[in-house]
């Protein structure tokens, strides 16, 4: 989740890092092309060798083993190439050569060795990811009581699994209750308190009659857990201001209603005969963390109806705000309407693409769906 109190541009730190790091992978070549342009100009007399031999360790910073070769190939090709046409190949064009090809077997031992030590590092790392979302998010399973289920998560993080952003699904005798909820920012720190957040609500759920008490539950884990960094660094409390989680909190029986508590959550998504409705709350709640801001303590949930064949789609908003590459915002309820004849993996399967063929393959906020299809009860499972 995006800070509040943090404005966001079309262009984002890290599209300005992808840009600066193609721009540092063309520079050796770019040097290539203009050392040969020196030679094919009047100003040939330049000595450009020494220039040309720098050009493999340079490529070894942002290149990998290949790149870092074929920017060696280029700049040998243009000490070979200049040599023969001005004919002057004698001590100092062999002493470049030389160079070039002991610059260019160090660097790419270099660039090959520093790749499989990243390699293995990326591997062990992912390897402690999925051991931590295993435990943290739970595999959500196809069939629940009066449901069918599919969930989705895509981490904004190059190479990580989880992130800020938590769903979490429980059968109770109450009937089948899930949460779907984003941590405000990212990292470690957002996982510790979706942690907190989903251990409190898989607790709660199993002894609290209403919803209403389960989601106090949970905002009292929060807020026991951002006490505990002023206590132990006072620098800290200006930031427990914005150490919240906007969730949205579900339960489904077997009366054909839904009940939904909204916390400063996108609205759930209903599609009904291939329409899309949003559940707007009636009294709008601030999120989990920010319970001054309550005016009026609700003592139920709302109900919405939920008939048979009826696809209820929670997210978080890192699905509805991402973002194109001209700046325009991803079109849920539109790709909903385009796939409600799917089945329930694939029509999570198909927003999930469109997502991605609409930011181009790059989210810059976690994103998370639950879907959740309401069956006959009396129909086959």
């Amino acid at each position: 989740m995006r800070s509040p109190f943090r404005s966001s541009g079309p262009s984002g730190a890290g599209g300005h890092s992808r840009v600066l790091f193609r721009l540092a992978q063309c520079l050796p070549f770019v040097i290539v092309l203009f050392a040969l342009g020196i030679e094919l100009s009047p100003a040939h007399d330049v000595i450009t060798g020494p220039i040309l031999a720098a050009i493999p360790a340079l490529a070894a910073l942002t290149l990998g083993p290949k790149g870092t070769l074929s920017a060696a190939v280029g700049a040998f090709s243009v000490t070979v190439i200049t040599a023969t046409l001005h004919q002057s190949w004698g001590g100092q064009v062999y002493s470049n050569l030389l160079s070039l090809i002991v610059v260019s077997v160090a660097s790419v031992t270099m660039s090959s060795a520093v790749r499989a030590r990243r390699q293995s590092e990326l591997d062990q790392l992912r390897r402690i990811a999925e051991a931590a979302q295993r435990v943290l998010l739970r595999r959500v399973p196809t069939r629940l009581g009066p449901v069918r289920m599919a969930s989705l998560y895509h981490a904004a993080e190059v190479g990580a699994q989880i992130g800020g952003d938590l769903y979490a699904v429980s059968q109770t005798r109450y009937g089948v209750r899930m949460i779907v909820g984003d941590v405000r920012g990212k990292g470690l720190p957002a996982v510790r308190l979706a942690a907190v957040v989903l251990g409190a609500f898989r607790e709660a759920v199993h002894y609290e009659d209403e919803l209403v008490e389960v989601v106090n539950h949970c905002a009292a884990a929060l807020e026991r857990e951002c006490a505990v960094p002023s206590a132990i660094d006072p620098t800290a409390a200006e930031h427990e201001a914005e150490d919240f989680v906007t969730a949205v909190v579900v339960e489904v029986s077997d009366s054909f209603v839904v009940q939904v508590i909204n916390r400063g959550h996108p609205p759930p998504l209903m599609l009904r005969r291939g329409k899309v409705e949003a559940l707007m709350p009636t009294s709008p709640l601030p999120p989990l963390g920010l319970e001054e801001f309550i005016t009026v303590h609700p003592d139920k949930a709302e109900s919405f109806p939920f008939t048979p064949g009826d696809r209820l789609l929670l997210h978080t908003d890192g699905v509805i705000e991402a973002r194109s590459p001209d700046d325009g915002f991803f079109a849920l309820p539109e790709a909903m309407e385009a796939a409600h004849m799917c089945s329930t993996p694939e029509f999570l399967d198909r927003l999930h693409q469109g997502l991605i063929r609409h930011t181009g393959g790059y989210l810059a906020d976690d994103a998370a769906m639950l879907l959740v299809e309401r069956l006959d009860v009396d129909g086959p499972p």
